[in-house]
């Protein structure tokens, strides 16, 4: 990229520096890994940020004159947006496409709220686009070349099952479970399972089992619902608009299990439930 008198005249008090600088000067970064951001926890990043101001800089690269893109950042940037804010603290460096990415990445990686299937993204976009090995990629993320594979191996599940782990149907320990299966046809058989009959990641694995070695199958057999559960379970998913699940034990006691999102999905649950009375 070639720079103007401007540009070089001011790149020494710019670059390397932490400034406010607008954020309609700032585009998103088109390598940010990450593809969804809960509004719940944007809107209470925002109020905080109306509150104390952004107190933890973004990081941004410098494409040119009064023009620069996110590398890190982009949930302060987005709420920095909602509360109408025209600045933003700063950080800026020079970065190419390949750097920006990496960049991207790691920090991606780092944060403590993403779901399995985005951190093993993350890490195969950086072993395929930054061409690095799994060991070289250990040492940049500081992570276990055991734990990068383990994230890797979730990408072979179905993209079904993909999706219910990021929406928190399932958690990773089901889906490195359901790695096991090679057929991804089987792989679906049983992550309806888990989800029907509310499966810990035990009863997961013990199902695999019994599929990959059928002579294997444990004698304790899960008792079956009673054909009035059943009928109960199917009535109150269609008025509630959501999964329920039924879980019998041998004495025949057991528990109605309603499945929620989120504290506004939670909310409307509650006001059907109270409207039925």
């Amino acid at each position: 990229m070639i720079l103007n008198r401007l540009q070089i005249k001011n790149a020494d008090k710019v670059v390397g520096n932490i400034v406010e600088l607008e954020l309609e000067s700032i585009e998103v970064n088109p390598f940010q890994p990450r593809t969804s951001f809960n509004e719940e926890s944007l809107r209470e990043l925002a109020s905080s940020i109306k509150e104390l101001g952004v107190i933890q800089p973004i990081t941004v690269r410098k494409l040119e004159f009064n023009k620069y893109q996110l590398v890190s950042g982009e949930r302060r940037y987005r709420a920095s947006k909602m509360v109408g804010l025209e600045t933003i603290p700063a950080y800026i460096r020079i970065a190419n496409d390949q750097e920006s990415l990496e960049m991207a990445l790691v920090e991606n990686i780092q944060r403590q709220d993403l779901d399995p299937i985005e951190i093993a993204l993350s890490y195969h976009r950086l072993i395929d686009e930054i061409e690095v090995t799994q060991e070289e990629l250990s040492e940049r993320v500081g992570k276990n070349r055991s734990t990068i594979a383990n994230y890797l191996r979730l990408l072979r599940l179905d993209p079904i099952i993909q999706t219910g782990m990021r929406d928190g149907f399932i958690g990773m320990g089901h889906g490195r479970a359901l790695i096991n299966i090679d057929d991804l046809s089987d792989q679906l058989d049983i992550y309806q399972k888990i989800l029907t009959d509310n499966l810990s990641v035990r009863e997961t694995e013990v199902l695999v089992r019994e599929l990959k070695n059928p002579k294997e199958k444990s004698a304790s057999k899960k008792p079956e619902i009673p054909p009035f559960a059943k009928k109960a379970k199917k009535e109150l998913s269609d008025i509630l608009e959501t999964s329920v699940n039924v879980k019998v034990t041998k004495s025949g006691k057991g528990q109605l299990v309603v499945s929620f999102k989120n504290e506004k999905e939670f909310d409307r649950i509650l006001r059907v439930i109270k409207s039925e009375k």
